[in-house]
């Protein structure tokens, strides 16, 4: 066979290809390798912290699209993952803080070369302009605020442009951790201020759906209901750039989808599943690995609304109390993956919490505590939940419906979307609901503070009204004895658990699924992942 020399055109081409070829497929894989793809069940239903009604997955968008003036160290734990530091707080924004000598005031030295996305610089005035915005906005904001007491515009000053100050009401352990929650982001008040109106002076409405942060991601897109992704802010001084460029976090309704397509390796990780496939993927010999941390400061709780009959009834609080079937609960919509916060055999004691109640399924109590209530009958009601927490919450409500019919209380089930079910809970009008909180700041009080306490706490779901509790919840808070403190603590848990308007379940697990060469997970308290120490290897 003759050979005939190639055109030298050709020859070039070839040539050329050849070499785009090994180097079109590098840049591809180095994408792939600097790219997470997420899928959960739901994203955020705004990208405002700030807004009322913003959900979980809106945390996760101010923590990566926004920066605090401080963060939290991190800790090793004894099975090896990673978690947070509540201990410990480190500088973000602020390069150092110095606390007065009597306790009464901190002052924040910020970064010169922090810039926000559009390169606005940073200053004291937008960290003022972003604290006096959380405390007008009202709600879940203005009450994370006064967690940390901070209450008043006035104990805000930007004394100069690198210079912020805060001045305390009273001396309160909560109030340097507050400023490191998500709720404390500071935002670009010069963009926001473009597009507030006189009836909207803190840009509400625009940043629903933008942003005006300076943290480690853009948005890039946001695509409600359906995705939203984060582009790398290449100019964050804030911390160590992060490895990963790009997130991509879908919206993908069914747990069986997700779990498939996190087995192809179409998906990174994923992290709101059912407990059966965590449990499942767990033992499985596979490319997917699952870290599970219990939630601090949480629970699944079955609440009643105690304002109102027949929940305001003690007894009848404490009947389904007694008729709840835990065991089956924990068996078939846990899967065992929590902590059982029932059948206690000892009373409550010491500052631990969440703690175990004492109740354990009684039907016979159950029975006679309805009759001593007057509800012998029964009567009926609606038991709500989460449709976004539906994996755990519906069995949980079908398995909560069958034992309640054996009291003779008959109940409807209402299913509440998930982008709505913030909303429906801050109207507290909800007869019976099944609902998981967890306290971001690890303190049995704060717990207390957000969900017993009577003066409208925001998730104090069941409108509870008790103002012993109350006056123990704010002397726990300021309590600087470790007995006295231990005292109060153990008397709120004992009125709660006595009182039952919500009644503890089991303390969740945090339960993250992801290919086995994502690194750098680490547990946080706001259960949304920190992408920016996440890698691929």
């Amino acid at each position: 066979m003759k050979l005939y020399p190639l055109p030298k055109t050709l020859l070039l081409s070839a040539c050329m290809a050849l070499m785009a070829g090994p180097t079109t497929s590098a840049h591809a894989q180095d994408r792939r390798m600097e790219t997470l793809v997420v899928a959960n069940e739901t994203g955020p239903n705004m990208l405002d912290i700030h807004g009322v009604g913003a959900n979980r997955p809106s945390y996760g968008v101010a923590w990566l699209v926004y920066d605090r003036l401080m963060t939290y160290g991190k800790k090793k734990m004894p099975d090896g993952t990673s978690s947070y530091d509540y201990t410990k707080l480190e500088p973000e924004l602020a390069v150092s803080w110095e606390v007065a000598k009597d306790g009464m005031s901190v002052v924040f030295k910020l970064r010169t070369d922090a810039k926000f996305h559009d390169g606005t610089p940073v200053t004291a005035k937008d960290v003022k302009w972003s604290y006096d915005r959380a405390l007008a906005m009202g709600g879940f904001p203005t009450f994370q605020m006064k967690a940390g007491s901070l209450e008043k515009p006035e104990q805000f000053e930007a004394i100069d442009d690198q210079t912020f100050k805060v001045t305390f009401l009273r001396k309160d352990k909560m109030s340097l951790p507050n400023m490191a929650v998500p709720v404390a982001s500071i935002y670009n008040s010069t963009l926001a201020k473009k597009h507030a109106t006189a009836s909207d002076p803190w840009a509400a409405t625009w940043l629903k759906n933008n942003t005006a942060g300076g943290g480690a991601y853009k948005v890039a897109s946001y695509k409600p209901g359906q995705e939203i992704v984060y582009e790398r802010y290449d100019e964050w001084k804030s911390g160590p750039l992060p490895k990963l460029r790009r997130i991509i976090q879908r919206e993908v309704p069914s747990a069986g989808n997700r779990r498939a397509l996190l087995s192809k390796g179409d998906i990174d990780i994923t992290f709101e599943m059912p407990p059966k496939d965590f449990a499942e993927m767990a033992q499985e010999k596979s490319n997917v690995k699952v870290a599970s941390t219990p939630i601090e400061n949480s629970m699944w709780y079955v609440g009643m609304l105690s304002n109102k009959p027949p929940f305001d009834n003690p007894k009848v609080r404490q009947a389904v109390a007694h008729v709840l079937p835990y065991d089956k609960i924990m068996a078939n919509a846990l899967y065992g993956r929590a902590v059982p916060l029932f059948g206690a055999k000892k009373p409550v004691s010491g500052t631990e919490w969440p703690t175990a109640t004492a109740y354990a399924t009684d039907v016979a109590k159950a029975r006679a505590l309805m009759a001593e209530a007057g509800q012998s009958a029964g009567f009926a009601t609606t038991i709500s939940f989460d449709l976004g927490q539906g994996t755990v919450s519906e069995p949980m409500a079908v398995l909560i419906q069958e034992a309640l019919a054996q009291i003779n209380i008959k109940t409807t089930i209402n299913k509440v979307p998930g982008s709505n079910w913030r909303a429906a809970l801050l109207k507290k009008d909800m007869p019976l609901i099944i609902n998981r909180f967890g306290g971001w700041l690890n303190y049995p009080e704060y717990f207390f503070f957000w969900t017993y306490h009577g003066q409208n706490a925001v998730f104090n779901t069941m409108s509870y009204q008790n103002p012993e509790m109350d006056k123990l919840i704010e002397s726990a808070r300021f309590e600087p004895d470790s007995k006295k403190y231990a005292q109060m603590v153990k008397g709120f848990i004992d009125i709660a658990y006595t009182n039952v308007p919500r009644i503890p379940v089991a303390q969740p697990m945090m339960d993250v699924a992801m290919r086995r060469n994502v690194q750098g997970y680490t547990y946080w308290f706001h259960l949304q992942p920190d992408y920016r120490q996440m890698y691929k290897q």
